[in-house]
């Protein structure tokens, strides 16, 4: 692998003149858009710094560590970046790094984690040569994580690496989760297995983590029976009297909202934009 000098620094002034550009050459409607950008796209380059801000905030990883863990895989980086049309600033973003199984960090990464080497996690996926995406960040700002907002912004994310993976041919996906990002996919239906069938570990700076595996043909038909299964969940009864019951019954509603929108589509892929 070559290490690829990237900057993980860029300035709020100069992300938002980014941003300015990329919308004023692509105007539409809706608050959000996805730009799907390439490693030497200046729409990386604003992707990478809002890395680096969540990922210092949340795990201390700042952009040295950002450097160095991510730096031999800048060349095979996919960006989606969530930009704010009202506020004109990047409000998500995810990282793909392709692969054919070795060159993705999940699998270069977890066998000193989990006692598995290489050639025995790629044998127990099935990973022998197809195309692999490794979801290796996902980082949203806080104001964007409450509300209606912070729905659409991961959804839009959730639905672009679906979106794109199936134009590029991708057979397999892995990814490192913490605790919040694993719970929070399970909940839409995400058919996660354990890499290798490992447990929970400590990772840079997350202390219960996971490596994740899945097909990624089945994640699209999961979903969607996911967002059936919460709406029918979701339905009110006597149990939502009860303020427990009342929470159950909105995380469900939550939940299948999420879900639709991931697996469907639905006020989504009209907002996902490749940029040049």
């Amino acid at each position: 692998m070559i290490t690829t000098t990237a900057r993980y620094d860029l300035g709020a002034a100069a992300a938002r003149g980014i941003v300015a550009g990329f919308l004023a050459a692509h105007p539409g409607k809706g608050r959000f858009v996805t730009a799907v950008a390439g490693p030497d796209s200046e729409l990386a380059a604003v992707g990478r710094s809002l890395e680096r801000q969540i990922f210092e905030e949340t795990f201390g990883n700042n952009a040295d560590v950002m450097a160095a863990e991510y730096g031999p895989y800048e060349s095979s980086s996919l960006f989606f970046v969530v930009l704010d049309r009202k506020r004109g600033v990047p409000a998500g973003v995810a990282r793909m790094i392709e692969s054919r199984g070795r060159g993705a960090k999940t699998v270069d990464d977890a066998p000193r984690h989990i006692g598995v080497d290489v050639e025995t996690i790629l044998a127990v996926h099935g990973m022998t040569g197809q195309k692999v995406w490794d979801c290796a960040t996902l980082a949203v700002p806080p104001e964007y994580r409450g509300g209606r907002s912070s729905l659409l912004v991961s959804s839009m994310i959730y639905r672009t690496f679906l979106v794109m993976g199936r134009r590029a041919g991708v057979r397999h996906a892995v990814g490192m989760l913490d605790r919040g990002a694993f719970r929070n996919l399970g909940m839409v239906g995400m058919p996660l297995e354990a890499v290798a069938g490992s447990e929970p570990f400590a990772y840079l700076g997350s202390a219960e983590n996971r490596a994740v595996y899945v097909e990624f043909g089945r994640i699209e038909p999961a979903v969607r029976e996911q967002a059936v299964r919460m709406r029918r969940a979701a339905r009110p009864g006597v149990a939502a009297l009860t303020p427990s019951g009342l929470r159950r019954l909105l995380v469900r509603r939550v939940a299948a909202q999420v879900a639709t929108r991931i697996g469907t589509g639905k006020d989504v892929d009209e907002h996902i934009i490749v940029a040049e």
